[in-house]
């Protein structure tokens, strides 16, 4: 589990210039902030490193991730999207 001083870092790195990038990861984090691992923040570092605009082709779908540890990851970031596209119809 991340300490709370980390996790206020942590949110402040995924505020975004993006509004949708910024969304994604505030819900994901609202979503699954608590049972963070280690392994995951790192995957978020490495997401959070990447541009706005590469971001969001990766968490949209337009782009290609040969990390498998990462695809794994940014698959968990797209659930609540995908929910919310659920419950809407």
């Amino acid at each position: 589990m991340i300490d709370e001083a980390r996790m206020r870092r942590i949110r402040w790195r995924c505020r975004r210039g993006m509004l949708e990038n910024d969304l994604v990861l505030h819900r994901f984090l609202d979503a699954s902030g608590d049972v963070l691992t280690e392994n995951d923040v790192a995957n978020l570092d490495e997401l959070l490193n990447m541009t706005d605009s590469a971001l969001w082709d990766l968490i949209a779908g337009r782009g290609e991730i040969a990390d498998a540890s990462l695809a794994a990851f940014v698959a968990r970031l797209r659930l609540p999207m995908n929910q919310e596209a659920k419950d809407a119809r």
